[in-house]
């Protein structure tokens, strides 16, 4: 959309620029995602929707609430462990990131809360546990 100001007018929905730079929040704080306006398609960082291919999206902020359905721990391109994990956000999208906590204590079904929205070296958003379940010992 052309500005009579001679600047590009970013619109409320739709656009790529809105995709990945939230608005009018701290972005340590916050996670965007994507909502397809045709299907109802939640999405993370994406330009076209999965399900209808349609690209009408628009942004809207997660509580950030969510399950792990799969963690991994890596050994590589760092002096310690870490892991990476799957997170399905309660929003209805997945979403890849880093679990606080010790590696091997991060299983599928635990709930997780957002900690920041981008991790500063890899730039992926960090989780902490809500909640420490029982387990049995191993």
């Amino acid at each position: 959309m052309y500005h009579h100001s001679g600047r590009v007018a970013q619109q409320a929905g739709g656009t790529a620029a809105g995709v990945l730079e939230p608005r009018g929040t701290d972005r340590a704080e916050a996670m965007v995602y994507q909502r397809c306006t045709w299907c109802g398609t939640a999405m993370y960082q994406r330009l076209l929707c999965p399900v209808c291919q349609g690209s009408d999206l628009r942004t809207e902020h997660s509580e950030g609430i969510g399950t792990v359905r799969h963690s991994t721990v890596l050994h590589r391109n760092t002096p310690a462990a870490r892991n990476v994990s799957l997170i399905e956000m309660a929003e209805g999208f997945v979403v890849r990131g880093r679990v606080m906590g010790p590696p091997i204590g991060i299983h599928s079904g635990d709930r997780v809360r957002l900690s920041t929205a981008q991790d500063p070296v890899r730039g992926e958003p960090v989780f902490q546990i809500l909640d420490e379940p029982f387990r049995a010992w191993t």
